[in-house]
């Protein structure tokens, strides 16, 4: 399917339900990006999800979302309940902003909504010359290391720079072993889950989606104390220093109470490198190191590659023919279109 196709389908649906304009086109946004890099899980999926959240009230589809400037590099956005989507970009912006002036601009985001794929805004820094990070709270998807229950959210890390003469470095990771939305997108396919990635309630591991109650930290079982540390680290940058309960606290996103607002809390981070080194030094330096590191022995039938590598040519290949969607996108995008009166996807292939 089509990008642009897909592009305007979601904000149609979005504003039929009830979005302005900037939310449409930010969820718009931040989904195709997503699914353009193979990061389906975060992507087109989503939809039906977000619309149930706004038609029952959880998520504010006009919001009138506030910029506090608090010193000369930071501040706090708040999002009034609105798409985690159009407060990332916004908070990035100003976050960038601030760092043309400063060298450095951090943003906290609170009474927000879930934002899809955290690469996005730190994608959306990258694009603009800078180096840009994104973090978020969930609520608890993922258990202690040693612990038998949830406690964490997937609590994702993104990192991007701008390279010269490429696109740039993207790192974008739950600090889970996997995000919660793949459990969910295997479920939907019937496909079993990788070993040491998820527990059943009893804090044993299984690769069944369906009886999977909770997320290993990253490292699994013996090292899972480093994915539950910077599982730490996320829910303080987003939770604590946005003002907002942590992620154990928050209500389930896929609950059943869809007409409270969830309070979710974000951090964005950018830095100018030419406020560090010479003007261009920065992207020159990175692309030098990132043509040192692909020219690495690799073992038997694989590839050494850097983060981004695989979701950038996922992106080529997608833009040329087209994002799929599997079984069950199809079958929801179709009631979509019948409930809102939208011209389907099939008569736009």
């Amino acid at each position: 399917m089509r990008r642009d196709d897909l592009t305007r389908f979601i904000q149609q649906a979005l504003e039929a339900a009830g979005a302005d304009h900037a939310s449409g086109y930010a969820v718009s946004r931040a989904l195709v990006t997503a699914s353009r890099m193979g990061t389906d899980s975060h992507g087109l999926r989503l939809l039906p999800h977000y619309l149930k959240a706004l038609e029952g009230g959880r998520v504010n589809g006009a919001p009138t979302m506030r910029f506090y400037h608090r010193l000369a590099a930071t501040g706090f956005l708040d999002a009034d309940d609105g798409f985690g989507h159009l407060a990332g970009y916004k908070a990035m912006e100003h976050a960038t902003d601030m760092a043309a002036k400063t060298g450095v601009g951090a943003v906290a985001v609170g009474h927000s909504s879930h934002f899809g794929a955290a690469g996005c805004y730190a994608l959306a820094a990258a694009e603009r010359g800078y180096v840009g990070m994104a973090f978020c709270n969930s609520d608890p998807f993922v258990k202690l290391h040693e612990g038998t229950s949830a406690f964490h959210g997937t609590n994702p890390i993104a990192f991007a720079a701008p390279v010269e003469g490429e696109l740039p470095y993207l790192l974008d990771m739950a600090t889970s072993s996997i995000p919660w939305n793949r459990v969910q997108q295997f479920g939907a396919i019937g496909r079993e889950l990788p070993g040491q990635v998820a527990a059943r309630a009893d804090g044993q591991t299984s690769t069944d989606p369906k009886e999977v109650t909770s997320l290993l930290p990253l490292g699994g079982g013996d090292f899972g104390f480093k994915g539950a540390g910077l599982g730490g680290m996320v829910e303080i940058l987003s939770s604590t220093l946005s003002g907002m309960q942590h992620g154990f606290r928050l209500l389930p996103m896929n609950g059943p109470d869809m007409a409270t607002p969830r309070g979710v809390g974000h951090f964005f981070l950018a830095l100018h490198p030419d406020a560090f080194v010479e003007e261009g030094s920065f992207a020159r330096g990175l692309a030098a190191y990132l043509t040192d590191l692909r020219r690495q022995p690799a073992t038997l039938g694989a590839q050494v590659m850097a983060p981004g590598d695989r979701e950038w040519r996922c992106q080529a290949e997608r833009d040329t023919q087209g994002i799929p969607l599997d079984r069950a996108n199809q079958s929801a995008y179709a009631e979509i279109a019948s409930r809102y009166g939208i011209e389907a996807l099939s008569a736009l292939a």
